[in-house]
């Protein structure tokens, strides 16, 4: 073991100090698909000492081309993908200490994360929850590191409170495009390179090396082999609500409505039941029964086989509407289900 990480720690900005450093540090990763299964994976092998675990999803089989810590198997057995990347991790470097959350990333939860996380790292696939990740790192004074990537392009760029514009400062003039995984799809090494480029930026953070952090964002096309950096310095909004001198965190204000959002590249809604009302797996099967619908327990959700959809409810009340495209058609279905 005294070998493991002698090749990291010959190269002089680490070190020994460096490497120590790392083993005392805690990173947040919020998502575990493509971009935070290659960041968790890299972090791990790099001695992080504790790596915090968020994500809503299970494992498919349309996910193991471009996740890197995932299987066949996992995929058949529809694995939570932070009980699945908990195990694998286990098996990449068992003195690292994974905690995880099979949760919907929501601004009380990213808060809690942050206040027990020396970084933030995103592996979301929605500007929603990288407004409140912005928002908790502003608040709780720690950093995070934004990445993107679709088709062959990657975008990547750390946020360090008080350092320059943040995030929602920038919403107006980021790179984007009308694509998304659905329309352009997404090749596995952008998906590496975008997460290289995150970890590169958490490790220069935790091992002390913030002077060689970028300033500026970062765009890659990997297939065209394009390659710009964009200067942020002058976008910092004076009247921002995120980080002015008059900030109220709009982002981390909690809704007690029930929400439902698309989910990316799924054909998928994902439905959060307001705080009236509070669903079990008990509920669901119940329902289920009641309509004279087949339905199947697994040790971590409810399947239940609509005529419009697959229904798959979570331990938490939270449900996946499959099939599904529109936010009122699941609602409709939820309260059919549960009428």
């Amino acid at each position: 073991m005294e070998t493991r990480f002698a090749k990291q720690q010959k190269f002089y900005p680490i070190g020994a100090a460096g490497q120590e450093k790392l083993a005392t540090s805690t990173v947040a990763i919020i998502g575990c698909g493509a971009l935070g299964s290659a960041a968790a994976d890299t972090l791990a092998r790099a001695g992080v000492g504790r790596l915090l675990l968020v994500d809503r999803d299970y494992v498919e089989w349309s996910n193991l081309h471009r996740q890197p810590l995932y299987t066949e198997h996992d995929a058949q057995e529809m694995m939570p993908k932070v009980e699945a990347a908990k195990r694998r991790l286990s098996r990449v470097n068992s003195a690292v200490q994974v905690d995880t959350w099979m949760d919907h990333a929501d601004a009380a939860l990213i808060e809690e994360l942050a206040r027990k996380s020396d970084l933030l790292l995103d592996g979301t696939d929605n500007f929603e929850t990288r407004l409140i990740l912005n928002e908790a790192s502003l608040k709780h004074h720690i950093p995070w590191v934004y990445g993107a990537c679709v088709g062959a392009t990657s975008v990547v760029m750390p946020f360090v409170p008080e350092a320059g514009p943040c995030f929602r400062c920038l919403l107006p003039v980021l790179p984007s495009s009308a694509d998304t995984c659905d329309t352009a799809g997404v090749i596995a090494p952008a998906v590496h390179i975008t997460a290289a480029f995150q970890c590169a930026e958490a490790i220069k953070w935790l091992t002390g090396n913030r002077q060689a952090m970028r300033t500026e964002l970062l765009r890659i096309d990997s297939w065209t082999n394009e390659q710009h950096s964009f200067g942020l310095s002058k976008m910092k909004r004076r009247d921002c609500p995120a980080c002015s001198d008059t900030r109220v965190y709009p982002a981390l204000k909690q809704s007690d409505e029930t929400k439902a959002a698309v989910l990316c590249g799924r054909d998928t809604v994902q439905l959060t039941p307001g705080a009236g009302r509070t669903l079990t797996v008990a509920d669901g099967e119940a329902a289920a029964k009641r309509h004279g619908l087949p339905a199947k327990r697994t040790p971590y959700f409810l399947q239940v086989q609509m005529p419009e959809s697959r229904v798959v409810l979570f331990e938490n009340g939270r449900l996946f509407f499959h099939g599904v495209s529109d936010n009122k058609q699941a609602m409709k279905l939820y309260n059919q289900l549960f009428s």
